[in-house]
């Protein structure tokens, strides 16, 4: 599967039946199947699997939060003129987080009275829940605010750092939180006391992030390869050096892709190729050669047998490895 759709592709996901689906920036949702939804009248900006596993769930610049399944697609929540440009699922918790502006909005799947909204200083750039489902990280200027999301009235934990955060990733056992910032690197906190871990040295905004091997590595975008953060032992990241997979010389990592509980990445460039690489043999395979346009989404099945890709011109695929 190839497809050459007429906008950029936002995310490229798999759901639960290691189907793929496309989010892109004329408002359609595009399944694997051939479908295509007219889930928003604008661009989707953010998109996330629903808790469920079926569907995809998107955010778009006309307000409206939609869930897209090949039978169709229905709005679950507005804010009316406001972008919606982070949405963020708890398979765990069954809970939906989006970002409009300064507001956090959490909804739940078994209560549709159930809502929540947590107001920031600055606006949110991205949202992640941790393992559990039961607090939400938001990324903002100066750091990450964290919110116990069932807690209608709270004071956030607020993990700081100077700067402009734009995405956030929680490791699988919780202990971390890590940040892609708008200048070239990551930040860390340890979680449990806030110790900070400064994680710099790219040439370019690391703005991709996935762990992988059960949560030991962590690999990140920004580089002319794939880099990967040690993560096992207590203190994750501190004092140690990252490694680089996959270099090459052409162009740089814009996406990264990684199976939660093996050895495979994935990793999208800016000259359009893409490749995947098993870390316990390090041969790179391949997916598609450089086409000129930069990678903007990438997705690949747990069980590492399929990459979906697609890019900023509207060239997307899904690729058996």
């Amino acid at each position: 599967m190839n497809p050459q759709f007429d906008a950029f592709v936002t995310a490229a996901l798999f759901d639960s039946t290691g189907g793929a689906a496309f989010a892109l920036g004329d408002g359609t949702v595009r399944f694997e199947d051939g479908t295509t939804l007219e889930a928003h009248d604008g661009a989707v900006l953010a998109a996330a699997v629903h808790p469920s596993g079926r569907g995809i769930v998107t955010g778009g610049d006309d307000g409206r939060l939609v869930l897209s399944r090949p039978e169709g697609a229905e709005a679950i929540a507005e804010s009316p003129g406001k972008w919606i440009e982070a949405v963020a699922v708890s398979p765990e918790s069954g809970l939906i987080a989006f970002a409009a502006g300064r507001e956090v909005h959490v909804r739940d799947l078994a209560d549709p009275a159930f809502t929540r909204v947590f107001v920031h200083d600055r606006s949110v750039s991205d949202l992640a829940f941790d393992p559990k489902g039961r607090r939400i990280a938001a990324a903002t200027y100066g750091g990450a605010w964290l919110w116990y999301a069932r807690i209608e009235s709270q004071k956030p934990t607020v993990m700081k750092w100077a700067g402009s955060h734009i995405s956030v990733l929680w490791s699988p056992d919780g202990r971390f939180l890590v940040s892609a910032m708008q200048e070239n690197q990551l930040h860390g906190w340890r979680v449990a006391d806030e110790k900070n871990m400064r994680m710099g040295g790219y040439p370019a905004k690391p703005r991709s992030l996935a762990f992988l091997s059960k949560g030991q590595l962590l690999a990140s975008a920004g580089a002319s390869g794939a880099v990967i953060w040690p993560f096992a032992g207590s203190s994750g990241p501190m004092g140690r050096e990252a490694a680089e997979v996959g270099y090459d010389q052409n162009a740089l990592v814009t996406r990264v892709a990684a199976t939660p509980g093996g050895s495979w990445v994935a990793a999208g460039l800016e000259d359009g190729k893409v490749w995947a690489l098993d870390l316990r043999g390090k041969r790179v395979v391949t997916l598609r050669e450089p086409t000129g346009s930069p990678v903007s989404a990438l997705a690949i099945t747990p069980d590492g047998a399929r990459v979906a890709f697609g890019d900023e011109a509207g060239g997307a695929g899904v690729a058996e490895i």
